[in-house]
């Protein structure tokens, strides 16, 4: 096997909720493509016991170190778990739904080796739904996140400077971020992040093209546990014109938010 995909510094955070055959795939992809971590955590957040059952045959298998709590806590919470249980330099964090195309090993050398090089780096992340709006090219196909409170960028998808998609990160990101809030519903979690994040002058890579590193895969068996308002996704034109007027409230509520808001 190949030492050049060999992470001894690094470990793989995998966040997991009843989709065990959605791990299994993650991982073997991972193993089959020659990648070997310092370590693999998985933290599972209250499984139903067919799925955790399969989690525990897995952990022998697949030579992971399992987390798990009695229910179902929420996101915030099974992140903070299984960052707590990391011993490595570098997390590369990736919930159970993703795999991992051939290209990303070639990237994420690359982003392992900016974050060696320069140690104000954050956070560099490799899949979203949606570029980044404000950006200045880094180098090898990764631009660095460049956030302002200024009125004149108002794309409000310039607060997603965080995200809970596959992210690479140093394993000291709570000492500067805080842990993630608990008992809150994940999408708020991961916006509390992105503001400490912002208000802790966070600084983030992108990966431009960033559908070329990950699939997401949500079967029909294992089907996604996260959930948007009918509303925002329709098309019809009273629908979009309320999702503009929406948008536009977010916008000044965020900004208030990431310069008054005490997290």
């Amino acid at each position: 096997m190949s030492q050049d995909l060999h992470f001894d510094n690094v470990t793989l955070l995998v966040t997991h909720y009843n989709r065990s055959r959605s791990l299994e795939r993650l991982l073997t992809t991972f193993s089959e493509q020659g990648f070997v971590f310092g370590d693999i955590v998985v933290s599972d957040d209250g499984s139903k016991p067919e799925h955790l059952e399969r989690l525990i045959e897995l952990e022998k298998e697949l030579n992971y170190r399992l987390i798990t709590t009695l229910k179902n806590k929420g996101l915030g919470n099974n992140i903070n778990k299984g960052q707590d249980a990391v011993q490595t330099p570098y997390t590369l964090y990736v919930q159970e739904d993703f795999e991992p195309k051939p290209a990303f090993a070639t990237h994420f050398k690359d982003a392992l080796a900016f974050f060696e090089a320069d140690k104000t780096l954050d956070i560099a992340r490799f899949y979203a739904y949606f570029k980044y709006p404000y950006t200045k090219t880094y180098g090898k196909g990764f631009s660095e996140m460049k956030f302002s409170a200024s009125p004149l960028q108002n794309n409000h998808l310039k607060f997603y400077v965080y995200s809970d998609h596959p992210h690479l990160r140093r394993s000291t990101f709570p000492q500067k971020f805080g842990r993630y809030p608990e008992g809150i519903k994940g999408d708020i979690t991961e916006y509390r992040m992105a503001l400490s994040f912002i208000q802790n002058k966070g600084r983030g890579l992108f990966f431009d093209n960033f559908n070329d590193l990950f699939y997401q895969k949500n079967s029909s068996d294992e089907p996604s546990t996260m959930g948007r308002a009918s509303w925002r996704e329709s098309k019809n034109v009273f629908a979009l014109a309320a999702r503009a007027v929406y948008l536009q409230f977010k916008l000044l509520r965020w900004t208030y938010d990431a310069l008054f808001k005490k997290l």
